[in-house]
């Protein structure tokens, strides 16, 4: 750090400026650059105070030995943390997202909660709130106050130009390089109430009966990163997110020859169709009925089903089949375990009408199938009455129609072997994991999409993009932290307990310095390739809450 003094002449006036600046270096396309920036306008300062800054920047332990000598206080004062947010702001201006999101207060803003749903998890009052523990203002570089309805209103800005943003941002990342294959899948979250405008009923994947629901697709490239998410109404069927999927790939991210992979269920006809009119190419599987029905054609048989992949061409189509061992464990240890609880349900029963001469058989049974109907058994498991004594009847041969495609699945493709093996398909096809994966992280993991505290359209697909954006710097940062055996969650906490100190000399001189991190936070920003700065510029803006929290809770 250095003190900088700067004079400019405007309409014949002279101005001077004394800053105090630092240099730091910056990585950016292989090369490392020496810039500045300023700290700190200390230009109202008296001069004598100027000096003593700009001589304790030149030789800070002299400077402390002659305080010492001539007994000035000096107080040190805690400030809010600054590791965590800066870290955040670095990375995702790293990644391309404060780029993508261009410059101006809805910007910053619209930065603001990025950070913030990465850092601490809640609605936009809890946003607002951070300001007072961290110093978040500082990190995205934020030169207005605001309230949580700014934020609201912020959605609606972030909603508005997603697909500029998602535009850049694909850009930055892949630049004329575009990928050639992309992963798509979808998920659903549940709400608490009725009232948000894309709420509805649906499938729900969540198995909440009696909440309505949103439907999120993501789309991601061969790697699993995120480029793009879409909100759709609670009861839209899979299939009828895909055709604007195939339009934003072709038209807003400009990709040709690419290759979707979907889950099953996910690219039916209509799909494949619609791939085929955009010159593109899918992988995705078949369901259980569809196995059914080439097998009973004589198309395929079981003793294809083998740990090693087995490939065959069918109406136009490759077929590619494989059984899992391990998936088959599972499911029979599974299947194994509905029936030892049901077995359970029926002793108990028993047990009552032994105690109870006077109870009705029927309303035992009645219970016992219940416990069968939720445990989905009741194809190959029954319940029968025997002289006031249950028992469970196991249909052996129902019981093997239903292990037999344990473990065993079919991928099918329109692309040729020259283009891809069947191996390279499989693989591509487990990496529809990475999707799911994002959605654990997204939904009920570290970055909670849920619960939704907006209501309107814009505002949901304005939170979810948030969501999506945050879930890009969580995944930099697990790869950053990976080696050093901590979870994001516990990187992020370690840096929390960084703070700012403002060290007074008296009652004019302040700087807000933050203090050298201790080892284990030095590892964690290097890891990131992140400097913090040695003095906090301030910022007094203005961040509060209009809506107040109940003075008694009931």
């Amino acid at each position: 750090m250095y003190v900088e003094r700067i004079k400019s002449k405007q309409g014949g006036n002279t101005y001077k400026q004394v800053l105090i600046r630092e240099s730091y270096r910056e990585k950016s396309a292989g090369k490392t650059r020496v810039k500045h920036r300023t700290l700190l306008n200390i230009t109202k300062y008296p001069k004598a105070m100027q000096d003593a800054i700009a001589a304790a920047l030149k030789n800070p332990e002299r400077v402390l030995e002659n305080v010492e000598q001539q007994k000035t206080p000096m107080t040190l004062h805690e400030q809010r943390s600054v590791g965590a947010v800066w870290a955040v702001a670095k990375v995702a201006e790293r990644l391309g997202i404060v780029k993508a999101l261009g410059g101006g207060r809805q910007a910053q803003l619209a930065l603001w909660q990025i950070v913030a749903r990465v850092i601490e998890q809640g609605s936009r009052l809890s946003a607002v709130r951070l300001h007072e523990t961290h110093a978040l203002a500082e990190a995205v570089g934020l030169e207005q106050g605001f309230t949580e309805e700014d934020l609201y209103a912020n959605l609606a800005w972030i909603c508005e130009h997603q697909n500029r943003i998602e535009k850049r941002l694909f850009k930055i990342r892949h630049g004329e390089e575009k990928p050639s294959l992309f992963l798509y899948d979808v998920t659903s979250s549940y709400l608490e109430g009725d009232h948000n405008a894309l709420a509805a009923w649906g499938y729900n994947r969540d198995k909440k009966k009696g909440k309505k629901q949103i439907v999120v697709g993501l789309l991601c490239d061969a790697t699993g990163e995120p480029v793009a998410v879409e909100v759709f109404s609670g009861n839209t069927q899979d299939p009828q997110t895909v055709a604007s999927q195939i339009r934003k790939t072709a038209d807003r991210f400009d990709c040709s020859r690419v290759t979707f992979v979907g889950d099953r269920g996910m690219i039916k006809s209509g799909q494949r169709e619609d791939l085929k009119a955009a010159g593109f190419h899918y992988i995705t599987a078949i369901t259980k009925p569809q196995i059914e029905k080439l097998l009973q054609d004589g198309a395929i048989q079981m003793e294809l089903f083998d740990e090693k992949i087995c490939e065959v061409y069918h109406d136009n189509r490759r077929l590619i089949l494989r059984r899992n061992p391990v998936r088959a464990a599972e499911l029979s240890a599974s299947r194994q375990s509905k029936r030892a609880a049901v077995q359970t349900c029926c002793e108990e029963r028993n047990l009552y009408l032994r105690e109870h001469p006077k109870a009705q058989t029927e309303v035992a049974i009645k219970r016992v199938q219940e416990e069968i109907s939720k445990l989905n058994v009741g194809a190959w498991l029954q319940v029968e009455n025997d002289e006031r004594a249950l028992r469970l009847v196991v249909d052996q041969q129902a019981l093997e129609n239903a292990a037999r495609l344990d473990g065993c699945y079919v991928l099918t493709s329109d692309l040729s072997a020259e283009c891809m093996d069947a191996q390279t398909i499989h693989a591509r096809y487990k990496d529809l994991a990475q999707v799911e994966r994002g959605f654990r992280a997204s939904k009920t993991g570290h970055l909670e999409l849920r619960p939704i505290y907006v209501r309107t359209e814009s505002s949901t697909r304005g939170h979810v993009f948030i969501v999506m954006l945050a879930y890009l710097i969580r995944r930099e940062l697990e790869r950053a932290w990976s080696g050093m055996n901590l979870t994001v969650e516990e990187g992020l906490d370690s840096l929390k307990t960084l703070c700012a100190m403002t060290v007074s000399f008296g009652k004019e001189c302040n700087i807000q310095k933050i203090p050298t991190p201790r080892k284990q936070s030095q590892q964690l920003l290097a890891s990131l390739e992140v400097q913090l700065p040695s003095v906090l510029p301030v910022r007094n803006l203005n961040v509060a809450t209009k809506r107040k929290l109940q003075t008694k809770r009931k």
